[in-house]
């Protein structure tokens, strides 16, 4: 009994509590959606939470909008199966609700998501496709914000493909759309997004000039929009410390030390009061370069030591670690200290060898755009090592990779080619011993016959065109008949057989007739005189096995070609195979 009371007991509670989980009011979903928005960027794992408290609501709505955010924040963590899955689930979800305005605001989050998703994949062309998607139907319903976050998400892609122009262009129309449309939003959402904007601009300035450092202007922009964004971000520690970080490295690039230290300090404190590892230890390792630069070395050896310290608690700054031991290694070996030189340099190749891949695509160029390039013979000894031993190695890999499938693909493309010719010689000598038959069995007169050929002719040809000439049909029709008296006669076969040998012959000008052989058989005069000429040696090499043990070069004369390559040339343009391999064949 007692068991049965408590069994009951137990499935009201939980019947109550999954009802209150299942049944979460429009307010209750509007601040879970604030709360993952707030917390995508500065903490995932947080994100998260707030996303899966959302997954349990049993309303389509809310289940479209949670599994979207969740696929992008799955991403985030590398989960790309999980997060496929998830952003299927939206749709899923989705598609269970009516059409209404409400739906296709939600479409355009989830395509946001969606866009984001593919972004973090590196697949820049995808998210630039779903992002237009989601514009579109943000404009359908004049929902301003999100059309602000696909621009801003577009710039985004522009400045990762390198396209630093285009999101330049892209972030300055985005301001003035946020001021043509400063109502919309509330005055937190302004600053906020003033704030972006500005960070995006200094950015795409920034890396525009790592692209191209004679342009020292592009510093100057850069640091006019860090300087304005960090106005906008007085209330918003993440976009403020971000751009306080950027401007530091402006004033570094600029030469202008003093003003990097005073800038650096201010996001080690910043940094400090947010709790933000990662920043703080990327402050004390520029600090500890300004002061190598301006060699102040014990100082610059108290911030590069708080940097490794910090990149031990963070394990996501393994670049500004190395490159802090490659600095000590320096500083002691300057100072005469060969034990301490020895350890950092030892910590430096030791680290170096473990991310060697990592370092080629991505660390060594950080380094020489943080200014190093004052490498040591012992780095750039390193370097040269790294890259005959590792790309030397993998170079011959991809080599003979290379080597061995463009050698397979020669030989089946031999092959098919050998097969077409063969198949395309086959049907024309078939083609001709029907001719030949038909020929022999046939009671039709001469004068009959060029009267059909010449209709089929007309019929095949008319159709071409010639817009700048135009002459009598009973013209065409004489001139047609002239030529076709001169191949039953075999004129071609003299070597004379040209346009204006032709032309005097059947009482023409060279303009006529090459206009008229063009509409009429659809080609040049050339291509049809050799057509002629190669039709009469595949003839007689069907017909007379005597002509099949000719050289090519009296093949060639007998039809009046010039030279035996012309003719070989125009023989394997027909029939796809040499005039030798043509008689073997027969």
């Amino acid at each position: 009994m007692r068991l049965i009371i408590s069994f009951v007991f137990f499935f009201v509670l939980n019947t109550a509590f999954g009802q209150h989980i299942n049944a979460l009011t429009e307010e209750e979903y509007l601040i879970l959606q604030d709360k993952i928005r707030l917390n995508f960027n500065a903490n995932v794992d947080s994100a998260l939470v707030y996303a899966n408290q959302l997954a349990r609501s049993n309303n389509n709505k809310h289940l479209a909008f949670a599994n979207a955010a969740i696929s992008s924040l799955l991403q985030m963590k590398g989960d790309v199966k999980q997060s496929q899955e998830k952003y299927k689930k939206a749709f899923f979800y989705l598609e269970k609700m009516p059409e209404s305005k409400d739906k296709t605001q939600l479409k355009s989050y989830i395509y946001n998501y969606g866009g984001l998703t593919e972004w973090k994949r590196g697949n820049f062309s995808k998210a630039l496709e779903i992002y237009q998607q989601g514009i579109k139907l943000s404009m359908q319903i004049n929902d301003v914000k999100q059309i602000f976050k696909f621009k801003a998400n577009i710039a985004l892609v522009n400045e990762a493909v390198g396209n630093y122009q285009l999101a330049i262009k892209n972030l300055k129309q985005l301001d003035d759309f946020i001021d043509q449309n400063e109502g919309v939003f509330t005055k937190e959402q302004l600053l906020n997004y003033k704030s972006n904007v500005n960070t995006g601009l200094g950015s795409s300035y920034e890396s525009y000039y790592m692209k191209n450092v004679s342009k020292k202007h592009l510093l100057d922009s850069a640091e006019f929009y860090y300087k304005k964004s960090i106005n906008y971000s007085q209330n918003f520690a993440q976009n403020k410390i971000t751009a306080k970080l950027s401007l530091g490295n402006i004033y570094n690039w600029k030469g202008d030390y003093k003003n990097a230290e005073k800038t650096y300090y201010d996001v080690v404190f910043l940094s400090s009061q947010n709790n933000q590892k990662d920043i703080l230890c990327v402050a004390n390792y520029n600090l500890g370069d300004v002061y190598f630069t301006t060699k102040k070395y014990d100082k610059a050896l108290v911030f590069f030591k708080k940097c490794d310290s910090l990149s031990e608690i963070t394990q996501v700054n393994e670049i500004d670690y190395l490159k802090s031991n490659f600095y000590q290694a320096k500083i002691y070996n300057i100072q005469k200290k060969p034990e301490l030189a020895y350890k950092h340099s030892r910590i430096y190749l030791d680290n170096y060898e473990k991310f060697e891949a990592k370092l080629n695509t991505e660390a060594l160029e950080v380094n020489y755009k943080q200014g190093v390039d004052d490498l040591t013979d012992e780095m750039v000894s390193i370097e040269k090592k790294y890259k005959n031993e590792v790309f030397l190695s993998r170079g011959l890999k991809v080599f003979y990779v290379l080597l061995f499938v463009a050698i397979v693909f020669l030989l089946i493309k031999n092959i098919r080619d050998k097969n077409k010719a063969h198949k395309k010689m086959n049907a024309l000598i078939e083609e001709f011993k029907a001719n030949i038959e038909k020929k022999n069995n046939s009671e039709i007169v001469p004068e009959e016959i060029l009267e059909e050929e010449m209709f089929e002719l007309e019929e095949i040809h008319l159709k071409k065109e010639n817009v700048t000439l135009s002459i009598d049909e009973a013209k065409e029709n004489k001139i047609v008949e002239k030529l076709l008296a001169l191949e039953n006669k075999l004129e071609y076969l003299n070597a004379d057989f040209t346009l204006s040998y032709v032309a005097k012959k059947i009482k023409t000008n060279t303009t006529y007739l090459s206009y008229v052989v063009n509409k009429r058989f659809g080609k040049s005069f050339g291509e049809y005189s050799n057509e002629l000429k190669i039709n009469y040696v595949i003839n007689e090499m069907i017909t007379n096995h005597m002509y099949r043990k000719y050289s090519t070069q009296a093949i060639a004369e007998s039809v009046g070609f010039k030279n035996a390559v012309s003719f070989a040339k125009s023989f394997r343009k027909r029939t796809g195979v040499s005039p030798a391999q043509f008689a073997n064949n027969i």
